[in-house]
């Protein structure tokens, strides 16, 4: 009797570590970009600090998203930037910036610049391009992050797609695919920023990172800073919430 419990135990460790070799880099995307979205939907609260060698700056925001098709992003703080709103509905972008009393499409090229003066693109915010659907992906040599076994995958973008990067790499803990490192390259192979996760907890039943610092490899002392003051994956977020009308109605 012992011997066969000692074998139905060794039997289903051996289940359950087969199944986590035989994941695709694509599946292990995914379980990742899943626990970055914070679920199928999510209302999230994000203070942000730009941080330069002479001076920093704080801002704080209001996320809504609805799986990877749609988001929306109010600015709260500092007054002169509040009730700016970033929407991504049907795979396109809009902006509303409330002196300008307007809301305008950004253009696939504007993706890749500045947002708000930070070191994250616009892109890193409204999350047009997908780690999941747009790249090629080679599943590279086991690595350590923060004394986490990680996988390390090296995507390369599709051919058409309006991705900038040559090739990303990311290096993704690999009992909680939690993504703890991203590294952007250039179409030349030189590294342009990093992306590093820290602060695990778990927020609203989900274990996640709660702080990201993105750090420009070309500008000295410089970096931005993400914590996620709040999450809440129990929200109800129609598709009706993500148009331009409500982009000036939100608080």
């Amino acid at each position: 009797m012992v011997k066969k419990t000692l074998f139905i135990l060794l039997l289903s460790l051996f289940s359950i570590f087969s199944s986590a070799q035989d994941l695709t880099p694509k599946q292990i995307i995914k379980k990742s970009e899943d626990k970055v979205r914070g679920g199928e939907q999510a209302y999230t609260e994000i203070t942000i600090n730009i941080v330069r060698p002479k001076w920093t700056r704080e801002m704080k925001l209001k996320s809504w998203a609805k799986g990877t098709n749609y988001s929306m992003i109010l600015i709260s703080s500092p007054a002169r930037d509040k009730g700016s709103v970033f929407l991504k509905a049907d795979k396109q972008v809009w902006s509303y910036i409330p002196k300008f009393n307007r809301v305008t499409k950004l253009p696939p090229a504007a993706m890749s610049q500045s947002w708000m003066g930070t070191d994250l693109t616009n892109d890193d915010l409204v999350k047009e391009s997908s780690k999941v659907e747009d790249f090629k992906y080679k599943l590279l040599k086991d690595t350590v992050i923060d004394s986490l076994l990680c996988y390390q995958i090296e995507l390369t973008p599709n051919e058409g797609t309006n991705i900038i990067w040559g090739k990303i790499k990311v290096y993704i803990d690999k009992k909680d695919f939690i993504t703890l490192r991203n590294e952007n390259y250039d179409e030349d192979g030189e590294l342009v920023n990093v992306l590093k996760a820290s602060e695990i907890k778990i927020m609203s039943g989900i274990k996640i990172a709660t702080k990201l610092e993105m750090i420009p490899m070309n500008k000295k002392d410089s970096k931005t800073i993400m914590k996620i003051d709040k999450l809440d994956t129990n929200q109800q977020l129609n598709a009706s919430f993500f148009t331009k009308q409500n982009m000036q109605r939100i608080k």
